[in-house]
């Protein structure tokens, strides 16, 4: 006796499954902020005792602030500053994918904290998600022109217009601002564009 294939299901409409991802990235990043105060109150608590855990450039065993000064910073006001831009940027970067969120965080924590921890100023230690936020602007702006997207390369200006001043923070001479980090999370960003979703074309001679 022969038996049909069972059905599958059918898939939900394009709407709905744009809704449910969006709600789930938007409980994805929320859960992300949430561990980031988190920690800032466990470390109130400790007596910012986890600050010591940054980037100390060229201290062997700070390499190991390369994973944990993202997630540290000094101060609430420190990180408040950071919550709305890590929001937004990081949203916008998770509009790739979860994967590629992931791919880009990771990339942008190792590269960048390791050209800080390699070339950075001694006797500093850093710290913050800075770092990784201006590794999502070198990213998204330039994601469009490696990817030679139209949506990706829209999407950067508009980044353009209301990010562009945090360009700024690139440059030296704000004290107490690791503008080192900056510079360096940002070409962390642009390399992991250029990584992930650059298309090359082989030519013929």
């Amino acid at each position: 006796m022969e038996t049909s294939p069972a059905t599958p299901p059918p898939l939900p409409p394009k709407g709905q499954m744009v809704k449910e991802t969006f709600k789930d990235n938007f409980v994805f990043l929320i859960g992300l902020v949430v561990i980031l105060w988190g920690i800032e109150i466990a470390d109130t608590v400790l007596l910012n005792t986890l600050d010591n855990f940054g980037i100390k450039p060229r201290h062997i065993p700070s390499v190991f602030g390369i994973a944990s000064a993202p997630f540290l910073h000094l101060g609430f006001g420190h990180l408040a500053s950071n919550t709305l831009p890590f929001f937004v940027l990081g949203g916008l970067v998770l509009l790739g994918g979860r994967a590629t969120f992931i791919s880009v965080s990771v990339l942008i924590a190792v590269l960048g904290g390791g050209l800080l921890w390699l070339l950075g100023p001694g006797q500093t230690n850093h710290i913050g998600a800075s770092l990784v936020i201006f590794g999502y602007l070198g990213f998204l702006l330039t994601r469009g022109l490696f990817e030679k997207s139209g949506f990706w390369v829209l999407v950067s200006v508009v980044i353009l217009i209301i990010y562009g001043s945090m360009i700024f923070g690139m440059l030296p001479g704000q004290p107490g601002i690791s503008w080192q980090g900056h510079l360096f999370g940002f070409i962390a960003g642009v390399v992991s564009a250029k990584l992930l979703f650059s298309k090359e074309k082989t030519l013929y001679q």
